[in-house]
Parts: C-alpha cells; structure tokens; sequence
C-alpha cells in the first residue's frame, strides 16, 4: 500500500466566482488525497478584468498568488490555491491567439510556492460592424453560444457592456441595443473570457492543475518536500552542422521550491539540433 502524501486529508481553499473548482478539484483532491474547499466572499474582478474596466497589477503568477493568499484568508486555513489566465499572441510566429494559465498552489506550513502551468492556442477574436449578418457569422464561427460574448457600442472601450451574453435573443438584443447608443454607427464584440464563459480556458486550466498536480508528487531529493520539477531550460545544444550551441535548450534545471535544491538533467530525446536553430548556419 503507498503511504499517503503529504497533503491527505488537508482542505485548500480555493478563491474562484467563475466556477473554476469545476476542473481544479476533480483532479487534485483524488490525486493529492485532499478537499479543495471554494471560498467565496471576495469579487476576483477587482483584481483584474480581461474587458479592460480594471487593470491587472503585476504579473501572471503575481495576480494567482494575491487571490490565493485571500482566500486563505478568508478560510482561515494555511493551504490555498488560485489560477490566473493571460491571453497574447503565440510564442512562435506571434500570429495566434495564445492562452497562458498558472495556478499557484501556497503551503504555508512548509514555507513553499508551487506553480502549475499549461498553454496552447485558444479563441480570441473580436468583430466589429453595423451590420448584424457580420455579427452573426462571427458568433457561428466561433462556437456560440456555448462560447460567451461581450457586447459593446463603438469599440473595445464602449461603455457600457454586455458579459455573459449566451443566446442568440440577447445577443441580437444586445446588439440593437448597442447600436443605438453608439456614436459611431458600430457594434464591438469579442470573446467573453472569463473560465466559466470559455470552454477552451476552462479546459487549459484543468491541465494545469494536472501539471501542478505532477509537480506536487515530485519530492525533493535534498529535503522531502513537495513542488521538485523544472524551474527553466538552458539552451546552447550543439548545431548537427557545425556544433556551435544554439538556442534550442541542451538541459533542464530542476530546483526545490523549499531549500532551493537543484540539479542539472541533460536533455536525452536528441543530442544535437537542427541547423535552423544555429545562429552560424541560419543567421
């Protein structure tokens, strides 16, 4: 029989008002033997709203780990857990939509931060038009109604706006409505990105609780503690032409979230890289 985590029978308290429990706990509490335990009480908008009405401060991880630590707050309990969603352009040719999700799991009992991640490609588009046929098509070609809009007149700065709009009465409604008291003559909507409006997010932050699940399993070699796991890559693989380093990453560096303990894992799936990744053979 395998000995119970660390974590078995512990309740972590989860700050979420998008229903995002929904995909965090079916995978943590079975995986890790714990109770994510929802807590409620504080509007997450404040700190940050994807329709731009309040500014996110500081990073990412920064904005996860606020709403983590109020939840465990307002739960009383040293355990917490929140996520935090970005939307950009693709790391690889910047022409992509790109959804970038973090949840950052805190364990104040052993002093430790432990962070999960997934990204991929994910809806993000806008149409901006008089004309309700535009409006329309857009809403079909991008999954509507299960994938939520926002409406608003004039651009992506009109107020006011409509969250949530998820059938197509309200968005015609809305649409009539944010025509008419525009100045300009148009009608700006976009994706609602909120976890609960967007099944594509909402399914990326499922994996990254699997990935912080996995990054919880693996335990210090040094200390014990929980959260061992890839803090960053170091490129400089040689180039099959020239053996010159590149920018294709050459090792892994794990490191301990609690005693700082790390080590360096050469890369094993390929011993060189490809020309193109060589700043002598592809300047």
């Amino acid at each position: 029989m395998s000995r119970p985590g660390p974590y078995a029978g512990q309740r972590v308290a989860l700050l979420t008002q998008h229903g995002k429990e929904r995909v965090i706990a079916p995978v943590l509490d079975p995986g890790l033997g714990c109770t994510v335990q929802l807590v409620s009480g504080f509007d997450t908008d404040l700190l940050g709203t994807f329709t731009r009405e309040i500014p996110r401060e500081g990073t990412q991880v920064e904005a996860a780990r606020r709403k983590a630590r109020q939840g465990m707050a307002l739960s009383g309990l040293p355990l917490g857990l929140a996520s935090e969603g970005s939307f950009g352009p693709d790391p690889f040719t910047g022409m992509f939509p790109w959804n970038v999700e973090v949840l950052v799991w805190i364990d104040d009992a052993q002093g430790l931060e432990v962070v999960g991640v997934a990204q991929g490609p994910a809806r993000n588009g806008h149409v901006h038009s008089n004309a309700w046929a535009d409006i329309e098509a857009f809403a079909q070609r991008e999954g509507f109604p299960r994938q939520q809009l926002v409406i608003r007149p004039d651009d992506e700065d009109g107020p006011p706006l409509h969250k949530g709009v998820a059938d197509w009465a309200l968005l015609r409604r809305g649409f009539d409505e944010a025509l008419a008291q525009s100045r300009q003559g148009r009608v700006f909507v976009e994706h609602d990105l909120r976890a609960f409006a967007h099944p594509e997010r909402m399914a990326r932050i499922g994996q990254a609780a699997q990935d912080l699940l996995q990054r919880l399993r693996s335990v210090c070699p040094a200390c014990g503690a929980p959260g061992f796991g890839v803090s960053h890559r170091e490129p400089g693989l040689p180039c099959a032409d020239c053996g010159s380093p590149t920018s294709s990453y050459r090792s892994e560096v794990w490191r301990c979230p609690c005693c700082a303990h790390q080590t360096d894992r050469p890369r094993t799936d390929r011993l060189t890289a490809e020309p193109a990744h060589c700043g002598q053979c592809n300047p």
